[in-house]
């Protein structure tokens, strides 16, 4: 991946469609475009041309519209082209751009890694992006539109700030400890100051997982033995068919994901195979990673039909909340107790996902952008946590102290991309579709 290169991609989804934007950023964008239409038009002014191959020939009419840099989305010269969605416009434009000498198709994030190279952006800021066009519901929406407007980079620079001004009155104590001006007691008012943002270090670690809940979804796990109706919930609650529904036992083999939205809140609901005792190597495959599923679930639905009794160790679990749930309830000729449904009359259905709504919501709770919302944000707050722990203001020298809130300073800047992330680069861009 070379920076100095001019890269180019369609920007706006899959083809056919009524129009295509192609984006072209990097130093010989404006040349490149130049050689392509009679006259470039103005800045930020968007411009009907005629676009021509190196031939002359006539590719399409189109809008032509220049951002040059570094005021514009990457922070290079940028030039978007509006065409006729069609797949060959497309491709013949694609073709004429590309034969231009250091111009080639963008890899996947490219545009928005230049963004963040460029400073356009900070990590969390385009992570948000990645998320918000992954958004399925609207509160994963709204999370993600908090991310991209820098609500957890400015909480991440708050704290950076105080551990620099901690580390400057530790050095102005031992630096100038004969001076006026300085604080009779520095090492208290920084002990005092690193436990307060300890404590906010904590509060973020806490909120963290609502975070990935609401960026993630919800994960229900739905357990129980063969035929116990696992898939007709699936089925039914999807309002379409996921999942094979048999009366053959082993049906279903390897786990199946379906998501709902309840209320802008993601539930991933994931049918399992039956948990029964089996010389199959393949379905025992399958029961292995229905445990695995329920072990790393939010909610596990241990489905049991009526008459039967659910064994809950058989799911072997401990973490996870598991609620019992009665199946076939139309088989019943009285009340069930409990969460009883029936597939065939939709008997306890409603009840049975507004129990699960809710559960999920207060799982989620309503946390804003300024919480992590991925596993290396928790990583990179518990490691500044653990430095902190080690500020022993009373015992350590200060210079040794200074070093710790560096160390955890340099922590949190990880999280917006301001310390030693190159290691990450590829891993969170590659997540971008091509054009991005």
């Amino acid at each position: 991946m070379d920076a100095t290169d001019t890269i180019v991609a369609l920007s706006s989804g899959s083809l056919p469609a009524g129009i295509a934007v192609l984006r072209i950023s990097g130093p010989a964008a404006l040349a490149v475009v130049a050689r392509h239409v009679a006259k470039l038009p103005e800045p930020r002014r968007a411009v009907l041309r005629t676009i021509r191959n190196v031939d002359g020939g006539i590719v399409d009419r189109g809008l032509v519209i220049l951002f040059p840099g570094p005021d514009s989305v990457t922070g290079e010269d940028l030039v978007e082209l509006h065409l006729h969605g069609g797949k060959a416009v497309v491709a013949a434009c694609l073709e004429a751009l590309t034969m231009h000498r250091g111009v080639r198709l963008a890899d996947a994030g490219e545009f928005t890694r230049r963004a963040f190279v460029n400073g356009r952006m900070d990590l969390t800021e385009a992570e948000g992006l990645a998320d918000l066009l992954a958004a399925e519901t609207e509160l994963q929406r709204k999370l993600a539109v908090a991310q991209t407007g820098g609500t957890m980079r400015r909480a991440c620079e708050g704290w950076m700030r105080r551990l620099t001004h901690m580390r400057a009155m530790l050095e102005a104590d031992f630096d100038f400890s004969d001076e006026d001006d300085v604080a009779d007691d520095v090492a208290a008012d920084v002990s005092r100051e690193i436990v307060t943002l300890r404590e906010e270090l904590e509060a973020a670690l806490a909120n963290a997982r609502r975070g990935e809940i609401l960026r993630d979804g919800f994960k229900v796990a739905i357990v129980g033995a063969p035929n116990a109706g696992k898939s007709s919930l699936v089925n039914c609650l999807a309002e379409r068919d996921v999942a094979i529904v048999s009366d053959i036992p082993g049906t279903t083999r390897d786990r199946i994901e379906v998501t709902l939205d309840l209320g802008g809140l993601a539930i991933r609901l994931i049918d399992t195979a039956g948990l029964r005792e089996t010389a199959d190597p393949i379905e025992s495959l399958g029961i292995e990673r229905a445990m695995d599923a329920a072990r790393h679930a939010d909610l596990v639905l241990h489905l049991c039909p009526v008459g039967e009794t659910a064994d809950l160790l058989d799911v072997g679990m401990e973490g996870p909340p598991t609620w019992i749930v009665t199946t076939k309830a139309d088989r019943s000729r009285g009340d069930l107790p409990g969460l009883a449904i029936s597939t065939v009359s939709g008997a306890g259905i409603d009840r049975l996902v507004e129990q699960v709504r809710r559960q999920a919501s207060e799982a989620a709770g309503n946390p804003d952008g300024s919480i992590p919302t991925r596993s290396r944000h928790r990583d990179a707050i518990g490691m500044a946590i653990g430095y902190l722990d080690e500020c022993d203001v009373r015992t350590l020298p200060p210079e040794v102290v200074a070093e710790l809130l560096r160390m955890a300073s340099d922590a949190l800047g990880r999280i917006v991309g301001k310390r030693g992330v190159e290691d990450l680069l590829d891993v969170i861009f590659s997540q971008f579709c091509i054009g991005k």
